[in-house]
C-alpha cells in the first residue's frame, strides 16, 4: 500500500499559512550585512494581518542588517512543511512604533521589549513574496503572494 499525501489547493494553503502566522511564536529571520555576511536567527514575531513585527537590539548583527538592508527573508516550519516569506523592512524606534502592534506583540510573546531598554528596535516586515508547500507534491503552485499581492 502506498501512502500518497493529499495535495492542498491554494485556498487551503493560504488558510493554513495564515493560521500559522497567527499561532506560531517564533520565526526564522535571515539577513545579510553590507559585505555579504549572512545571519539566521529565530525571533518572536507578531502577524497583524498585513505585516510581521519583530523586535531585537539594533546593536546585534540582525538588528543592524534589518535596519540598513531594507529586506529580509523569513521562514516557518520544518523542511517538510515550509513557509517562506520575503519582504521590505521598515525600522521603528521604540517611541515611534505603533502602540497597538507593541501591545499585541507583548501579549502574544509574553515579552514586552519596552521594559528591556532603548537598545531594542522594532522592525515591520511587509511581505512581498510568500511561498508555502508541504513536501514535494505541493512544490507546484507554492507561490501565494507576488509583488505584495495575494495570488489566491
Amino acid at each position: 500500500m502506498t501512502n500518497i499525501p493529499t495535495v492542498r489547493g491554494p485556498e487551503q494553503r493560504k488558510k493554513d499559512l495564515l493560521d500559522r502566522l497567527t499561532g506560531e511564536a517564533d520565526i526564522w529571520v535571515a539577513s545579510a550585512s553590507p559585505d555579504g555576511l549572512l545571519y539566521l536567527v529565530p525571533l518572536s514575531f507578531l502577524w497583524d494581518g498585513t505585516d510581521i513585527w519583530l523586535c531585537t537590539r539594533l546593536t546585534n548583527p540582525t538588528g543592524r542588517n534589518l535596519s540598513t538592508g531594507g529586506h529580509a527573508r523569513l521562514a516557518l516550519g520544518h523542511t517538510r512543511d515550509v513557509v517562506l516569506l520575503g519582504g521590505e523592512v521598515t525600522t521603528f524606534r521604540g517611541e515611534d512604533a505603533p502602540v497597538a502592534a507593541i501591545d499585541a506583540f507583548a501579549a502574544k510573546s509574553g515579552w514586552d521589549p519596552r521594559g528591556s531598554g532603548p537598545a531594542y528596535i522594532w522592525f515591520r516586515v511587509r511581505p512581498t513574496i510568500v511561498e508555502a508547500w508541504h513536501e514535494e507534491p505541493e512544490i507546484t503552485g507554492r507561490r501565494l503572494m507576488t509583488d505584495g499581492a495575494w495570488t489566491v
